[in-house]
């Protein structure tokens, strides 16, 4: 079985919740990719998304709160909040 394609992620599109419902990097040909597209994608191993930090790379995971919902989150820190967040809107 091949290795998932790798695709970078530089900015997201934050709801007025702050759910991350978008990811992208703009120019690439593939980009915008939509939460529930990307979940998909992260769940099937048909890509991986990381994100370039600078001194180092983190992936983006899909986590499943106690209700059920499935949202886009990263670690880059070891804290609670998601650092997706961080990234500029697209």
């Amino acid at each position: 079985m091949e290795s998932p394609e790798i695709r970078y992620i530089t900015h997201v599109k934050k709801a007025s919740n702050l759910d991350i419902i978008e990811i992208s990097n703009p120019g690439q040909p593939w980009s915008p990719v939509s939460k529930k597209d990307a979940i998909n994608d992260i769940v099937s191993k048909t890509y991986r998304y990381l994100v370039n930090w600078g001194d180092f790379t983190t992936e983006i995971k899909v986590v499943v709160s106690n209700i059920n919902h499935k949202y886009l989150r990263t670690d880059k820190d070891g804290s609670a909040r998601n650092n997706l967040e961080e990234l500029p809107n697209c």
